[in-house]
């Protein structure tokens, strides 16, 4: 990874609409990490959308590997007349879905994709500008801010209401100057912040209280609210410390939103939702998943999780792939080659071997898939030093990283069943090997011609692809459960999304005064 500050030019064509502001803005901002502001978000978009307003999400600087394809519209097409794609946070995906909009690279302007403890590639307006240590970053951003606000102006030109959402806590004030997703983004957007804390991790009181004294007084005057998130049980019992909280920093307490059973239904933002209990139980399937140390895209497996039959379970580091295993899935990762040796210094490759040696199944993911080859090279160190790590030598297959990072929404059929899939590719890298010829899907490449896709051993019981989302389709996901021995619930699984999105927005119209919420902004 680079030690220096890259240069970093900017294209950035004026807005279509150069006249006042259209949208009323509201920020919601966090107390820490994970106190549910995403999910809030969602449930607030489609609940405002539902009443008739224009809503557009907008996250400045998220930190994801869990990604999505957009098409940006706002670009020129290319020779072949298709319009450049990009990818931002699932979260803003979901959100911008909620608004019953595409998702759009300005929604989620800086996307930072983890590769090791200290660094990251960073995604700016859907491009990939390379990888960097977050002491980089942490100089570079400045340099972001121009792209961010004309982001968030073109939302702002197209919309009735845009609702912000902040990264981590806003009172991290020793970033205050570099900041470009919280107080600091805040004053230069003009928008008033509320602020959520998360009754289930305890101190709450303290926690918002603590940010109150942390803020200096200008950010302490953006705040227009705060907001008390994931309650259970009898709210009178905390009613006393509003007053508390509400005394100390003068902040109006803005309202109570009670624990949201439907959450497990959406896809979560990123993999500290894998930290807390990932298992379903009851079924007849057992399907494992190693949690890899970088894993990406990991809502592949919702659709699954969702089937009553199906006993899914994330392995963590320090377990084995149990024996009683069915399939295991190998996910997507950020890293290939530094999970293949996670893989090894955990032993699943092992458990892996021997599950497959015993009749097991197998189904690679994007790099799942370029791990279950023979070898996978990083020539360029594109994801780490550079060099190669032996894959698990299931298929007949190698990959090199680099070139283009390919990103596509694709469509066609899964060889086996002919069912129609969907999904989406998001990957850098080139796979070729003898066992190709063997493909595991066929997809349509856009211009009516069929393109072969993934491999699989003759007998089926390994197979991968670069296709992300395959388990969503419900014809193929209902035939492929019951080539593994499992009934199939017959889910709509896309119209089961849409529920829970509704859900949610009942649960914000039923725990908070949204009238009010409107009020706040501006």
């Amino acid at each position: 990874m680079p030690d220096t500050v890259p240069t970093i030019q900017i294209d950035l064509p004026p807005l279509r609409d150069s006249g006042p502001r259209r949208a009323r803005v509201l920020m919601i901002q966090g107390t820490a990490s994970d106190v549910g502001k995403s999910l809030l978000v969602a449930g607030l978009c489609r609940a405002f959308s539902r009443r008739g307003l224009a809503v557009r999400p907008f996250k400045a600087q998220n930190m994801s590997n869990n990604a999505a394809v957009t098409i940006d519209t706002d670009a020129m097409p290319g020779p072949d007349g298709e319009l450049p794609r990009g990818e931002i946070g699932r979260a803003q995906a979901l959100q911008a879905r909620a608004c019953g909009v595409p998702p759009s690279i300005h929604m989620n302007p800086v996307l930072l994709k983890p590769q090791t403890n200290i660094g990251s590639q960073v995604v700016l307006r859907g491009r990939a500008l390379g990888n960097c240590p977050a002491r980089v970053y942490h100089e570079m951003r400045h340099g972001l801010m121009p792209a961010v606000m004309d982001s968030f102006e073109r939302l702002c030109a197209e919309a009735d209401l845009v609702l912000i959402e902040g990264a981590g806590s806003g009172a991290e004030v020793y970033l205050r100057k570099s900041d470009i997703t919280n107080m600091h983004f805040a004053e230069r957007a003009g928008a008033p912040v509320v602020v959520v804390g998360d009754l289930d991790k305890g101190g709450t009181m303290a926690s918002l209280v603590g940010t109150w004294l942390l803020l200096d007084q200008p950010d302490r005057d953006r705040v227009v609210g705060y907001i008390v998130n994931k309650f259970r049980g009898d709210f009178s019992l905390f009613e006393p410390a509003c007053e508390t909280i509400t005394e100390h920093t003068g902040w109006p307490f803005v309202g109570m939103v009670r624990w949201f059973e439907g959450a497990d239904r959406l896809p979560a933002e990123d993999s500290l939702a894998l930290e807390r209990p990932a298992e379903t139980s009851g079924g007849t399937l057992n399907v494992a998943i190693p949690r890899l140390s970088r894993v990406a895209n990991f809502d592949d497996m919702d659709p699954l999780a969702a089937e009553p039959s199906v006993n899914l379970r994330w392995i963590n580091p320090g377990h084995p792939i149990p024996a009683e295993t069915d399939v295991v899935i190998l996910p997507g990762s950020k890293a290939t080659r530094a999970d293949l040796d996670v893989l090894r210094r955990e032993g699943w490759d092992i458990d892996i071997l021997a599950h497959v040696r015993r009749g097991g199944r197998v189904v690679g993911l994007c790099a799942g898939f370029q791990m279950l080859g023979r070898v996978v090279r990083d020539p360029l160190g594109i994801e780490g030093e550079p060099g190669e790590t032996p894959g698990l030598g299931l298929l007949d297959i190698e990959t090199e990283i680099g070139g283009d990072k390919r990103l596509i929404e694709m469509d066609g059929q899964e060889q086996r069943s002919g069912c129609r899939i969907t999904g989406y590719e998001m990957h850098m890298g080139r796979t070729t090997g003898v066992g190709l010829e063997r493909p595991w899907l066929v997809l349509d490449d856009g211009a009516g011609e069929a393109r072969p896709e993934g491999a699989m051993t003759a007998d089926g019981r390994v197979m991968g692809g670069y296709l992300h989302g395959i388990f969503g389709a419900d014809a193929f996901r209902a035939h492929w459960l019951e080539q593994v021995g499992a009934q199939a619930a017959r889910i709509d699984f896309e119209a089961r999304v849409e529920a829970a999105l509704d859900d949610l927005a009942d649960h914000c119209e039923a725990c908070l005064d949204l009238d009010a919420l409107l009020k706040l902004a501006r």
